[in-house]
Parts: structure tokens; sequence; C-alpha cells
């Protein structure tokens, strides 16, 4: 195991489901880690990755990437924002449901912040989907949200769509490409 190589810092089955086949597209290998993700308090996703790659990559001495997503719903004032996963835990997306049902505006959005940080750098990348909730839950794939988020340009909720449909247009793929975009170019040009 290389000092070089980068260390995800997640130990969500679902979303190294999600990244594994994206890492292999840019013959990227990494490794995982028992650390947990230090998660401050904050509206905003790109603080939070920063803060918790900084943190980790203070403690691993390695380099290390770190995701943070957050889930606005436009009629709640962009509630639950970065307070997506504890919102999930506690009232869940039916609670979600319940808080809007009846609303005409039901748009909604994802955003992915991915932060990268090693020696020399602390950079982010940032990954939007823009979308509606549905009036039910549907569909059995996918986590959190998946079932009530559909994307823009689908008729279909994420929880509906295959591991790699879903994959292909993803807000955390988003952030996630370009993180590995930047991170190949530059090790291709030093």
């Amino acid at each position: 195991m290389s000092r070089d190589r980068i260390v995800l810092v997640t130990q969500n089955k679902h979303k190294l489901a999600e990244l594994k086949p994206l890492f292999d597209e840019f013959n990227v290998p990494f490794d995982t880690t028992d650390l947990e993700k230090l998660e401050i308090r904050s509206q905003d996703v790109e603080d939070i990755a920063l803060t918790a790659a900084k943190h980790a990559h203070g403690i691993l001495n390695r380099p290390v990437v770190v995701d943070d997503t957050g889930f606005f719903v436009s009629v709640l004032n962009d509630f639950p924002g970065s307070y997506a996963a504890y919102v999930l835990e506690t009232i869940g997306y039916q609670g979600i449901l319940r808080l809007i049902e009846g609303a005409s505006d039901r748009s909604a959005r994802f955003v992915t912040a991915v932060a990268f940080c090693d020696e020399n750098n602390l950079k982010s990348f940032i990954g939007q989907m823009s979308g509606i909730i549905s009036e039910v839950p549907s569909g059995k794939g996918g986590f959190g949200y998946d079932p009530i988020f559909i994307p823009d340009g689908f008729s279909t909720t994420y929880a509906q769509l295959s591991l790699s449909e879903k994959v292909q247009i993803s807000h955390r793929t988003r952030a996630f490409r370009a993180f590995l975009e930047w991170r190949t170019s530059i090790a291709e040009n030093p």
C-alpha cells in the first residue's frame, strides 16, 4: 500500500459501490479507512467537506478525498440542506413527503462537494443534480432520498434507475468526475 495512494474516507457501502467504477474508469486506485469523517455544523457542504479532508489528512498523513452531500428542497427554504443525513435518520424521506404534502413546488436538488487534501493541495469540486420530489416513494435501488427524487430529464426516481444509470448522471458522480479529471491531469503533467 503506497503512501501516495488516495484514501477515500467513507464507510458507506452504497457510496463505495457507486464510486468504484468511476475510479476504475480513471485508473485511480484508492484505499478506504475506518476513520470517521469529521462532521462540522455548517449550511455549506463545501465547508464541511474541506474541513473533513484537512482533518483526515492531518491524522492519516496520506492524500485523502472526502465528500459531503446536501439535499435542498425549494419549498422548505432548502431544508434539510447539509443536514440531510440527520433528517433521513430522524424523520426519513417519509417526513419530507409529509412536510411538502400539497405543495405545488416540488423542486429539489442534491449538491455534493468533494474535497481533496494532500501535503500540497486543499481543493474542492462540486456536483449538482436538480429534479423534483415524487408524490410517493418508488423503486428499490439506491439509498437515502433516492426513492423520492426524480432527476431532471427523467420520469423515474433515482431508486428506479439501475446502479449504472444512476452513476452516469448523479450529483456525486459529477463531483467525483471533476476531481478525478483534475487528479489525472496533474499526474500526467506534474
